[in-house]
């Protein structure tokens, strides 16, 4: 063969392999609302949130069967029946789960304990056939982040350091949509930001400097990871925003995780989103925000 054929094979090759690489790196259009009374396939990515932990019936791991849960996946589950839908649900939902292999591995030097991420332990089993996928990711992280602040990680300049583990979250956020839009490319993705930890029950005897530093992991995390996923086409529940959730009254006994209210709030807000064209995006600015004096 000429060396001239030789060439023009290799461009015309190289020009295959590109359209190809381009078509699998474009980014998956986010998909329509449900509508109601259609048949959804629903997975839920999430921690023991997910499982409804706190609430006054929470569910076995992994148990998709728990029609009586009270925890903010079962309750979705039972309101988009109660519109006429058939639900399959896959529940991933794994206690103390992290977001990714990075936020695990800083659990376990601080010897917090952490059973597995979303990125290696949940986004893999996201059922291909999804057409609902909901995310609530992040509080597990940012009490792994304060753990490690507070056993000497970032040294004489912990702000700086947690501005490193909110890209990183960012990273790991990526990451996660992207590998679940791959699995399930007809999935209508649906995530929750986070509440000013500042300002629930669990840190309110926390000296300053720590609440300081949940503030800025939690609204960090939020603003500016989660929030802009609405300019994807993402619909995010702003819980950092809902002044519900900077008042006792939503949370547990362990001041951390929801209660059966709290639940409640959170999975009506989930299937206004599932199921709406136009479900708003986050508040810019909130008191919720600056519950604590910033550092």
């Amino acid at each position: 063969m000429s060396t001239h054929r030789t060439l023009g094979a290799l461009l015309v090759t190289l020009a295959v392999l590109s359209t190809a690489c381009n078509k699998n790196t474009s980014p998956t259009a986010p998909s329509g609302p449900v509508t109601p009374g259609t048949s959804v396939t629903y997975t839920a990515v999430g921690a023991s949130d997910a499982i409804g932990y706190g609430s006054s019936v929470p569910c076995a791991p992994f148990v998709t069967d728990c029609t009586n849960g009270m925890g903010y996946v079962q309750v979705i589950v039972r309101q988009l029946q109660a519109q006429g839908s058939t639900v399959t649900l896959t529940n991933l939902g794994i206690p103390t789960a992290v977001i990714g292999p990075d936020f695990e591995a800083l659990a376990g030097q601080y010897n917090r304990t952490v059973v597995g991420n979303f990125i290696e332990r949940e986004m893999p089993f996201v059922a291909r056939a999804s057409t609902v996928v909901t995310i609530f990711a992040g509080g597990n992280d940012v009490n792994t982040v304060a753990a490690a602040v507070g056993g000497g990680a970032g040294g004489s300049d912990p702000a700086a350091y947690a501005d490193q583990q909110i890209k990183a979250f960012g990273s790991d956020y990526a990451t996660l949509i992207k590998g679940i839009q791959d699995r399930a490319p007809g999935a209508r993705i649906v995530v929750a930001n986070l509440p000013n930890f500042a300002g629930i029950p669990m840190t309110a005897g926390y000296a300053l400097d720590r609440k300081q530093l949940v503030q800025k992991l939690s609204v960090g995390f939020s603003t500016q990871v989660v929030n802009p996923l609405a300019l994807q086409g993402i619909p995010v529940v702003d819980l950092l925003c809902d002044s519900r959730f900077s008042s006792p009254s939503v949370f547990s006994s362990d001041g951390f995780h929801p209660n059966d209210t709290g639940y409640a709030i959170l999975a009506a807000e989930m299937v206004k989103a599932i199921t709406s064209s136009s479900y708003p995006a986050p508040i810019g600015s909130c008191s919720q925000m600056t519950i604590v004096p910033p550092r």
